[in-house]
């Protein structure tokens, strides 16, 4: 089994890909601050499941490191509210 076939990772790499392309729409004045901010951490959601499946040995680092990963996509909704307050986004826009 590689990290790759983990629904968990599956599902944030969709996110993060889904964020990405919509993220394209935002305005130009957002590319260093809203744009940048929930690409980086929608994708680092994903690269920090990827990191516990290396450390699934060792519990407390693997528990850190899926820590981290729920951290991230916390993150990742609150950059989307703001996506969504500012009307760059409609909440249709992230659908599977």
């Amino acid at each position: 089994m590689k990290f790759q076939d983990l629904l968990a990772y599956q599902k944030a790499q969709d996110l993060a890909m889904q964020i990405f392309k919509v993220s394209k729409q935002f305005p130009r004045e957002e590319l260093y601050s809203l744009t940048d901010q929930i690409r980086r951490s929608s994708r680092s959601t994903a690269s920090n499941i990827a990191e516990s499946y290396a450390k699934r040995l060792y519990p407390k680092h693997f528990i850190g490191k899926l820590s981290d990963s729920d951290g991230e996509n916390l993150e990742t909704q609150a950059w989307l509210q703001f996506a969504l307050d500012c009307e760059y986004l409609d909440s249709r826009s992230l659908t599977d």
